[in-house]
Formats: structure tokens, C-alpha cells, sequence
């Protein structure tokens, strides 16, 4: 199952699930997917969605997932690399009124450099990023709390 989460900010990310429904229409996704909407406008047709997920959902989703299509939410990043799923960030942008500005193309770009996610620019790239995610290794996702706590306990030691 792809599961697709745009996030909960007042925007919207029509571009993306609107894609979504014409590849499946198309046959050319024949996964299962699931999408968690937000606010955006747009319904899906051919998969299924709901608008808001509780966190423990959310979690859920995520652990079942082959795939994760995301906004760039760097929260839901991270959640699918603690899970080592496949990932494509469709960031949010701007000049189609999904964001004020364009911060999250600026965060996909820095994850994908580091080789943890996929960007997928836009909508007509989506299939074969889709596709190549499938095939990609990614960098395994190392959290660095336990450093972070580390030199806080050391620094109020001293």
C-alpha cells in the first residue's frame, strides 16, 4: 500500500492527489494506496483518503506502507525513515498557492541530497519517481538524540 500525506496546514496539495487518481485511472499504478488529505479541495475518486488521521492512524499507515509520498513536512520525513520506507517529498510551492513560500522545496532538496528521499518536482515526474524509488537505496536514517543528550548532560556537568 503507498500512503500519500500532505499534512495538516491550511493549504492545499491538489497537484498531487489529482495526479494520483489520473495514474490510476490510467493502470498505471495498480498498488493500493491511501491518502491523507488535509485541507486540500480536491477528492479523490480512484483510492482512498480521509482528511485527518489520529496519530496512532498515522503511525499505522506509515508501518504498513511500501511507499510514502509526502509534502515536505520534515515530521513525516523523518517518520518514514525511522521506518525505512521508500520516499518521494512533493513539495509544496508557492506560485500554485500550496504554501507562502517555498521553504519545503529548500528541505526536499537538502533530504535528497543526503540521499534519504526522492523529490519529485512536479506532477508529471510522479510515475517514474514512483518507479525509481522502488529500485533506489537509501541512506539508513541515524537519529542523533542520544549525541544531542549526551552533550547537554555533558555541558551542564561542566
Amino acid at each position: 500500500m503507498i500512503f500519500v500525506a500532505v499534512g495538516t496546514q491550511k493549504f492545499q496539495l491538489n497537484r498531487l492527489l489529482r495526479q494520483l487518481d489520473k495514474l490510476i485511472e490510467a493502470g498505471k499504478i495498480q498498488d493500493k494506496v491511501f491518502a491523507q488529505t488535509g485541507h486540500s479541495d480536491y477528492k479523490p475518486v480512484n483510492y482512498e483518503y480521509k482528511d485527518f488521521l489520529s496519530k496512532e492512524e498515522f503511525d499505522e499507515y506509515i508501518s504498513r506502507s511500501s511507499m510514502l509520498i509526502t509534502h515536505s513536512g520534515v515530521g513525516t520525513i523523518i517518520a518514514g525513515m525511522k521506518h525505512k520506507k521508500p520516499i518521494i517529498v512533493f513539495p509544496r510551492l508557492a506560485k500554485f498557492g500550496e504554501h507562502v513560500d517555498d521553504h519545503q522545496l529548500q528541505i526536499a532538496e537538502s533530504f535528497s541530497e543526503q540521499n534519504f528521499v526522492l523529490l519529485c518536482n512536479n506532477e508529471s515526474e510522479l510515475l517514474r519517481m514512483m518507479n525509481r524509488a522502488r529500485k533506489t537505496e537509501f541512506s539508513v536514517y541515524q537519529s542523533q538524540r542520544q549525541n544531542v543528550l549526551k552533550a547537554v548532560r555533558d555541558f551542564l556537568e561542566d
